[in-house]
């Protein structure tokens, strides 16, 4: 058996050690294979797993196959690239997230290392800790908004039960901060964090953006409400440029980057529906659709004089007296 076959089998081992165990249409899934390949993969599962059973799907009326975790629990020990992984995701949440998704992540770390035997732990810890002093850790640099654990407390657990939020807050327009009440539809991360929630004192129910940095105070309220139909947060994110929002609707974005800029340029993701286009000069067209002008002229900044905007013309306008060509660096 291959290298690659034998891991596609333990990935599969391990899927099927899971409650539902696993069917065909997961190992294409998974794998990325034909029918007929996954058919394969349960054959030489079975061969190597004499234990592994077969039932019927209630759901789908499909066959499934369970192996008994105790068949492939050796394999199923965390590696020590997998806990540092999990490390570096911890301190890089430390710098962006909440302090609730820290400690939770924190709590799962501790509770793998307790499901290790004694001697292989000690093992992988001490390699865990090898490799994060060889990565330097994970760091943040550059300045960031300040939170705080009770905000962040209030936030979670007014997802998690779809409850009513109120909240003292501060925009930026305001002169001082008011309380109003809303119904959190989820969190979006970035260098600023912003709760997507309607304002329920608002008529039309629209979903708004609120900077969890000018949220002074956060109380759950016993009220429940029903997630807007059809909402999904991930297409809502896909809207914005960034994870600020302006009420200034969709544009046809194009940004042309000179050919020195190329290099770096390609090594962006300005937005997931980004088209990338090579022009016969040697320099890079990128179009997307999204909202957010501002948040475009923030990021624009940075690279001075090596791109220039075709589209939309509001934006071009805002851009206009702020291209320099003295900056050392691009991003």
């Amino acid at each position: 058996m291959s290298y690659r076959n034998a891991i596609d089998l333990l990935t599969i081992a391990a899927l099927a050690a899971s409650a539902r165990g696993v069917g065909l249409e997961d190992i294409e899934r998974v794998l990325e294979r034909d029918y007929r390949t996954a058919q394969r993969v349960i054959r030489a599962l079975r061969e190597r797993f004499p234990e592994l059973e077969d039932f019927r799907d209630e759901e789908s009326g499909r066959t499934r196959w369970k192996l008994p975790r105790t068949g492939i629990a050796p394999l199923l020990t965390p590696t020590a690239d997998e806990l540092a992984a999990m490390s570096l995701a911890e301190e890089m949440l430390a710098n962006g997230a909440g302090a609730d998704q820290v400690k939770a992540l924190r709590s799962l770390h501790a509770k793998i290392l307790a499901l290790i035997p004694d001697e292989r732990s000690r093992r992988i810890e001490a390699d865990e800790e090898v490799l994060l002093l060889a990565l330097g850790h994970a760091a943040r640099p550059g300045p960031r908004p300040i939170g705080r654990d009770t905000i962040d407390a209030a936030i979670s657990t007014a997802l998690k039960g779809c409850s009513h939020l109120r909240i003292r807050y501060r925009g930026w327009k305001d002169a001082s901060a008011r309380d109003r009440v809303i119904a959190p539809h989820g969190l979006l991360l970035g260098a600023r964090r912003y709760v997507v929630a309607v304002d329920l004192e608002k008529t039309g129910g629209g979903i708004q953006h609120f900077r969890v940095d000018a949220i002074e105070e956060a109380t759950v309220l016993p009220e429940t409400f029903v997630r807007k139909p059809g909402f999904d947060l991930n297409e809502h994110a896909q809207r914005c440029f960034g994870s600020y929002q302006q009420a200034d609707g969709m544009h046809d974005v194009a940004w042309r980057f000179s050919p020195k800029a190329v290099p770096r340029a390609e090594s962006f993701r300005f937005h997931p529906t980004q088209v990338v286009e090579k022009q016969p000069d040697g320099s890079l067209l990128i179009r997307f659709r999204a909202s957010g002008l501002l948040e475009m002229c923030w990021h624009l900044y940075m690279w001075g004089d090596a791109v220039e905007v075709l589209s939309p013309p509001e934006l071009a306008c805002m851009v206009a007296d702020h291209r320099r060509d003295d900056f050392p660096s691009m991003p």
